[in-house]
């Protein structure tokens, strides 16, 4: 019997081998494979599929699992080993693939395994697209025997390709001295990232550098505040000019600037906004529903257009094709960009920052500063609620004063303060996120009158 749970909004992902083994991931490739032939409306002999995988202990078998579904279902196989899982969507980009695997659980704790999908253009299978289909796939029962000639796998080594396409977006002869504390958090940082910033002259102090399933020191999820007091430490004990976290399969990173603060995502957005709009002036940026107004107020500043965007990797992708936006930054650390086929990039992030520090010769807290003292944001902030549509449209009516949007959730704007809430896809919760213009108690005020009615 299939856990259904185990397909979510844009993932396959569960705890091995409870809810997935060798055995599920065997029919998830024979379904991906069948899902990309319909999708893409091609015959799936003609299919050609990148696969990567990460650190995880169990990634190696059902990565072999995954390749002799896809191989029996009929098509190709382009095996990139284990990467980061932006190289493997930068494969499908760069190749022109059909789609791709990434055998990763992410940031979740040992436990978990999982795939990540894409489909043609490096663009993600969802619930919307791809996942439903798959999973009715997958949960139908066994898929049957192999085609009578089955797909074949072919191995290639894509590393410094690969890193080279991310130095491009930067002068690599800009970036000058200072010290950095990295953290890979035992993930795909240390071999994807490490060789780019062993070719600058920053003075490393990396830490849990080297890939290890077993995450001996902390879980590879730098959202979580307890996983990153470590980085945010060591940054002040060392007197460091910046410090630099990866997830798991480093495909998100994150900031402590100089003083030891995190940099909140959609800060850092603003920024990454600011130094893309130097090198494309007249850019569009896109930011999602969640986001404080610092990012649409700098990118005007710099004469780019900001249009906001559904949460969700799937829907940045589609958007930014459809729009040509050069740059997305989602709150959660997410970041695409045009030229990377619009993928989500933990590399490109960090050498944008890295060249912006030199560039200005400023610390990371000073560019923050005038953010930091007019924006001030409650961050995520999430309540168990039984109904969350009955809950949203309570809050819709109380503040129809606001100007209301429905594109994710509910967003309610004022003058002075705005707010979103959005369901979770997966939990009954309710996820608020709030924004005041005017002082830190006036947001403190405004999200714990809000949270009053969330949790009334």
């Amino acid at each position: 019997m299939v856990d259904e749970t185990i397909f979510k909004a844009y993932d396959v992902r569960g705890i091995y081998p409870d809810q997935m083994d060798e055995r599920l991931a065997y029919r998830i490739g024979r379904g991906f494979a069948r899902v990309l032939s319909d999708v893409q409306e091609v015959p799936v002999a003609t299919l050609r599929v990148g696969l990567g995988r990460d650190m995880r202990l169990t990634a190696p078998d059902m990565a072999d699992a995954y390749a002799r579904g896809i191989t029996d279902e009929g098509a190709d196989v382009i095996d990139v080993g284990m990467v980061g899982t932006e190289m493997l969507y930068w494969t499908v980009g760069s190749r022109r693939l059909d789609g791709g695997l990434m055998c990763t659980a992410s940031h979740n704790p040992k436990a978990y395994t999982g795939a990540k999908l894409v489909r043609r253009g490096a663009i993600a299978l969802s619930g919307d697209s791809g996942i439903g289909e798959l999973r009715d796939i997958v949960t139908a029962g066994e898929p049957g025997d192999p085609v009578a000639e089955p797909g074949g796998v072919r191995h290639e080594e894509i590393g410094d390709e690969f890193r080279r396409a991310a130095l491009g977006y930067i002068d690599p002869d800009s970036v000058g001295a200072m010290k950095v504390v990295l953290d890979g958090g035992n993930g795909m940082a240390g071999p994807m990232v490490g060789p780019l910033l062993d070719s600058f002259p920053i003075e490393q102090v990396p830490t849990y550098w080297e890939p290890d399933g077993e995450f001996p020191d902390h879980e590879p999820n730098p959202l979580l505040p307890e996983n990153r007091q470590f980085i945010i430490d060591r940054v002040r004990a060392e007197g460091a000019d910046l410090g630099i976290a990866w997830d798991g399969d480093a495909d998100r990173c994150f900031f402590i600037d100089d003083t030891g603060d995190f940099v909140a995502g959609d800060f850092l957005t603003a920024l990454l906004a600011e130094a893309l709009l130097r090198k494309e002036p007249g850019a569009t940026i896109l930011y999602d529903v969640r986001a404080s107004r610092a990012v649409p107020d700098l990118v005007k500043e710099h004469g780019g257009t900001a249009q906001v965007n559904r949460v969700g990797h799937a829907f940045f992708k589609t958007r930014m094709r459809e729009t040509g936006a050069a740059f997305g930054g989602e709150v959660s650390g997410h970041y695409y960009f045009r030229d990377f086929y619009c993928a989500d990039s933990g590399t490109i992030p960090a050498l944008l920052i890295l060249e912006l520090l030199s560039v200005e010769g400023s610390r990371l807290s000073d560019l923050l500063e005038p953010l930091r003292s007019r924006y001030f944001i409650s961050g995520e902030i999430n309540s168990e609620v039984e109904d969350q549509q009955a809950k949203m449209e309570e809050l819709v009516e109380r503040y129809a004063d606001g100007e209301v949007s429905r594109l994710d959730g509910i967003s309610v704007d004022y003058d002075d303060w705005h707010f979103n809430v959005r369901p979770s896809n997966t939990e009954p919760l309710l996820r608020l996120n709030l924004e005041s213009v005017v002082s830190q108690e006036h947001m403190e005020e405004k999200r714990d009158e809000v949270l009053g009615v969330i949790r009334a």
